[in-house]
């Protein structure tokens, strides 16, 4: 067995906790290090997961003994500074999504990573659910003819609570940076990045002056469109359709992790469906994690699926989309 990587994680709210269930499908990583604003959440998250070290400020985590790799899964509006403090401190990082509040710091992080020589990747988890790797690896052998349009979203129904963090503008707020993030980031692993004058975008706000729900269309040359929307005001389908020349691709809810594809070839003015299934265990972060271990161990500095320029243009495209709905953090 491959030598055992250890984790560690800043910030550790739900996601975090989500993360570390799925460190234990692993059997070559380990929870070695947690780092909280409050050293008993610290202590008592570290107690769940067996990990060794706990500390109760996020900066003391660089210190720790033996850590190969941290984890940032604290609130948006920090993601920045807490992955900075590592990467300036030699420790490679998965920064969780969105990898940065807008383009500046985004490409402060990148320039701390290639200076230092650290391993840096946003944790884009759906690149890696193994659906959602065959739909991508389906339209690069053109199984579906050339991809034409790109339509997904992503939506639920959250109560209004000017305190929660998805409704807290000081927090970076709002449906785009939270949910919307995902269907823009499939337009741009199908059809790459968009001109800024090629995007449309609308939304609604809530009283706290965060998006509730925000639409976008994204224009390509040779009469391609990707189409996006999020939401917090409903439970929307949450499904994605890939439609090419010779078929279609349709991700089956929640398609941003979802278990089963349907492939459907145009015959005339039929369809012939195929369904694939892709069980997998956990929550789907053990995807990402692995790979990550995977380039650490290849001694890489960054994901060959998730590259850094990758990161900056979905960020820069998130930032346009932002200008031109007027939401500014």
């Amino acid at each position: 067995m491959e030598r055992t990587i250890r984790w560690g994680i800043i910030g550790l709210g739900k996601i975090a906790r989500k993360f570390a269930d799925d460190l234990r499908l692993l059997p070559d990583a380990q929870l070695h290090a947690v780092a909280s604003t409050s050293l008993n959440r610290a202590q008592e998250f570290a107690s769940e997961y067996d990990a060794p070290h706990a500390y109760g400020r996020y900066e003391d985590i660089v210190h720790c003994p033996e850590l190969d790799v941290v984890y940032v899964a604290t609130p948006h509006v920090l993601h920045s500074e807490s992955a900075l403090l590592c990467l300036e401190n030699g420790l490679p990082v998965l920064c969780e999504k969105p990898f940065a509040m807008n383009s500046g710091e985004a490409r402060r992080m990148v320039a701390a990573a290639r200076r230092n020589r650290v391993f840096l990747m946003e944790a884009l988890w759906s690149r890696f659910i193994p659906a959602v790797d065959h739909a991508l690896q389906l339209v690069s052998e053109g199984a579906i003819g050339s991809v034409h349009t790109v339509k997904s979203d992503f939506g639920f129904k959250l109560p209004f609570d000017p305190h929660s963090r998805i409704y807290d503008k000081a927090l970076g707020g709002g449906s785009l940076l939270d949910i919307g993030i995902y269907p823009a980031l499939l337009s741009l692993f199908v059809f790459g990045k968009p001109e800024a004058e090629d995007i449309l975008a609308a939304a609604t706000f809530t009283r706290t002056e965060v998006d509730e729900s925000c639409a976008f269309t994204f224009q390509y040359p040779n009469n391609k469109l990707a189409i996006g929307h999020s939401t917090v005001a409903a439970n929307t389908l949450v499904e994605a359709c890939l439609y090419g020349t010779e078929g279609t691709i349709y991700l089956h809810p929640r398609w941003h992790h979802t278990q089963k594809l349907t492939v459907s070839k145009y015959d005339g003015r039929t369809e012939i469906k195929h369904d694939l299934d892709f069980p997998y265990e956990g929550w789907g972060y053990a995807f990402e994690a692995a790979h990550v271990m995977q380039c650490l161990r290849q001694q890489r500095l960054e994901s060959d699926l998730i590259p850094l320029d990758f990161t900056l243009d979905l960020v820069e495209t998130l930032d346009t989309i932002r200008e031109k709905i007027g939401l500014a953090y």
